[in-house]
């Protein structure tokens, strides 16, 4: 029963995150005239300010010293910070530049190029039905750029800076409150030093549009940790296959905010690329569900064989 409940508030959790990652859409644009270069230097400030407090409130600094005492480790994050604002900051200029779609869809194939990641960096061998999900990925890249007239280079972009950054991140191997938390620290004095420069020529828009556009961009701090938090509450309490599925949620609720509210065109030909997306994911969907039930029904049994033989007992003189 308590497993149960366990699981049950992961999945609310789950869908805080992730329903928060589909809906931000709707902040970004709240934020004009700020640009998003200014946006992001915001962001990153910010976000400090919100996992500094987190981090009080929970006592965990123990493994700052840890982290500082590793430069390997402390170069991988400061390239993970990297990654991560390449991807916030397309992020924020393809929201605000009418293009919510086309960045759905490189959350849709981040999926895809982390196998593709998977096959050149860690020597993976990919089965059958993985290489077919992969290929059907490659042909809808090609369909889209025939439709835009032109790579969809946002998409890549989004797609190749996350999955680089999930990489990055398995190699580091800090929790998600503890590397956002170093990350953000890393990105803090060039933001911070971007945002005084805009200052000191007269061009920051913090103060200069009223109060509340000034609240709006602190809580930038707030949209980037709470979903985080919820996510890696999630991650400890749910199966990685259900958190899997629900990753779909926010690039899903993305596309629908970009074609129903923000009144994107789909002609035909991007219809049929995102198609072709979405029949891979449901290939890679289907496969790692499949695999998933047969590791756990091959587990009883695997612990059945390994088990110690019951001792022989005598029967009685």
């Amino acid at each position: 029963m308590k497993a149960e409940n366990e699981q049950r508030t992961g999945l609310l959790y789950g869908f805080g995150a992730y329903g928060i990652w589909g809906l931000v859409p709707l902040f970004w644009p709240l934020l004009r005239p700020s640009g998003a270069i200014e946006i992001l230097a915001h962001r990153m400030v910010w976000s400090v300010a919100a996992v500094g407090l987190a981090l009080l409130a929970l006592r965990r600094w123990a493994w700052m010293a840890e982290l500082l005492r590793q430069p390997r480790k402390l170069a991988l994050t400061a390239l993970a910070a990297v990654l991560i604002a390449v991807n916030w900051g397309t992020y924020i200029w393809s929201v605000n530049n009418g293009a919510v779609v086309e960045a759905s869809l490189g959350y849709f194939i981040t999926p895809l190029v982390s196998i593709g990641l998977g096959v050149l960096v860690f020597g993976e061998r990919l089965r059958r039905v993985q290489w077919a999900a992969t290929g059907i990925g490659l042909a809808a890249v090609l369909v889209l750029a025939v439709a835009y007239g032109r790579p969809p280079w946002i998409s890549l972009v989004l797609a190749a800076s996350f999955a680089l950054y999930g990489l990055l991140k398995k190699k580091i191997n800090l929790g998600g409150l503890e590397s956002l938390t170093a990350e953000t620290l890393l990105l803090f004095p060039p933001a911070l030093g971007y945002l005084l420069w805009l200052a000191a020529r007269g061009e920051s828009t913090f103060a200069a549009h009223g109060t509340g556009h000034g609240l709006l961009l602190a809580s930038t701090g707030l949209i980037t940790a709470i979903p985080l938090v919820l996510f890696g509450a999630a991650a400890i309490r749910v199966p990685l296959s259900t958190l899997g599925l629900l990753q779909y949620m926010a690039p899903v609720c993305q596309f629908g905010l970009g074609v129903v509210y923000f009144h994107e065109a789909m002609p035909p030909a991007r219809w049929a690329g995102f198609s072709l997306v979405w029949a891979a994911l449901a290939i890679l969907t289907w496969e790692a569900l499949r695999t998933a039930r047969r590791t756990r029904a091959a587990r009883p049994l695997a612990d059945s064989a390994a088990a110690p033989a019951p001792a022989p007992t005598r029967e009685p003189a």
